[in-house]
């Protein structure tokens, strides 16, 4: 792990820093379990009882904190303390380790541009007319297919598929065995199927009939703006005849699924286990909590939240946070939830009114 002094640490957090801003440090630590070569984390007042358990003689500290009142040497302040963390995690992360240049083992067609300085682990695969922009980084068993273009600065961990045609930005990281690139899902039969008929019917179906699925190829690609990150084992899957689409400065998960055709904004969230089905459309600054899924065909507006489990089946306007199974408002959600909670008191209580009517009709009959 990288070795830094206070000053850098605030310099790079643009935070204020008191006391010996020139002690070096090696990590971070919460506090109670920090060592003296560890700056400690109390970037809240709930975390400030461990700074006595611990050893750090440095420490980020929440914005007002008293840093003489801890017995410690320098302190870094901040406001906002996610953000904080962004900035320290990059100071002590110093990246994969891969030598410059194209390790003897990989496999670079002849055609292929490679940047200045970029590097090419072991047993890569790089096809024909592939270029790689400067400083990239590539680790081990990679392959990236025919005609690729990936842009400066990019990260490819192990085991990524890039395939042919793809179009890649700038500042592109992309996490191990993800698939880039891969033929759409998209299927027909030689007749009406099952699948349209009840699209259409909404579920009442004429005749059972056997049917055989015949592929649509995927001639288009997939082109991905710059500062795009993909998760693990995600999977972007190439356009039919126009490109799938990834906008500038989105993040992907683990585990995510972009379908054919798909457009997704700027700066979108699509969280792990998300899928987003084909010729959707996804607006700028949405976030897509675990679990979401997006029906084909959908647009889901600029701005919108969706909280995880959400199955989106129709238009979502710009700016609505929604929630549910079909999604829906959050507050109506919410307000459903709490419905459903009340529903055995109420069943109790409909049965007592049912036993005090039936006891009084009983009544007044025998009176009678």
């Amino acid at each position: 792990m990288a070795q830094v002094t206070v000053e850098m640490i605030a310099t790079a957090l643009q935070a204020r820093a008191v006391g010996d801003v020139s002690i070096v440090v090696s990590g971070a630590s919460e506090p109670s379990t920090a060592r003296v070569d560890q700056i400690a984390l109390a970037m809240d007042p709930k975390y400030a009882d461990g700074l006595a358990k611990g050893q750090a003689r440095a420490a980020i500290l929440w914005d007002g904190a008293d840093a003489q009142a801890y017995g410690l040497k320098a302190a870094i302040f901040v406001t906002r303390p996610r953000l904080a963390m962004a900035g320290l995690s990059k100071a002590f992360d110093p990246g994969p380790d891969i030598a410059p240049g194209i390790h003897p083992t990989a496999i670079v067609d002849p055609s292929a541009i490679l940047g200045d300085g970029a590097a090419i682990g072991p047993f890569v695969i790089i096809g024909r007319d592939v270029k790689i922009g400067p400083q990239a980084r590539v680790l081990s068993h990679v392959s990236i297919a025919e005609g690729a273009h990936i842009g400066a600065d990019a990260l490819i961990y192990q085991g990524a598929r890039i395939g042919a045609g793809v179009v890649i930005g700038d500042r592109f990281t992309c996490h191990a065995n993800a698939v880039i690139g891969a033929d759409g899902f998209s299927y027909v039969t030689p007749e009406q199927s099952g699948v349209e008929e009840i699209r259409a019917s909404l579920g009442k179906r004429e005749e059972i009939r056997e049917q055989s699925w015949v592929r649509i190829h995927s001639l288009g690609t997939v082109e991905i703006a710059d500062d795009v990150e993909i998760g693990a084992n995600a999977t972007v899957d190439r356009g039919t005849v126009r490109a799938t689409q990834v906008g500038r400065g989105t993040k992907i998960d683990n585990l995510v699924h972009i379908g054919h055709n798909v457009r997704i904004g700027e700066d979108c969230l699509l969280c792990g286990q998300s899928g987003v089905a084909g010729s959707s459309v996804i607006g700028d600054r949405v976030v897509l909590a675990g679990k979401v899924g997006v029906s084909d065909n959908i647009t889901v507006g600029n701005d919108v939240i969706a909280a995880g489990g959400t199955n989106i089946y129709s238009r979502v306007p710009d700016g609505r946070t929604v929630w549910g199974s079909p999604a829906v408002k959050m507050e109506t959600e919410v307000e459903a939830r709490k419905n459903i909670r009340r529903l055995p008191r109420m069943f109790a209580q409909l049965a007592e009114l049912r036993k005090t009517v039936a006891e009084l009709a009983q009544k007044d009959g025998t009176e009678q």
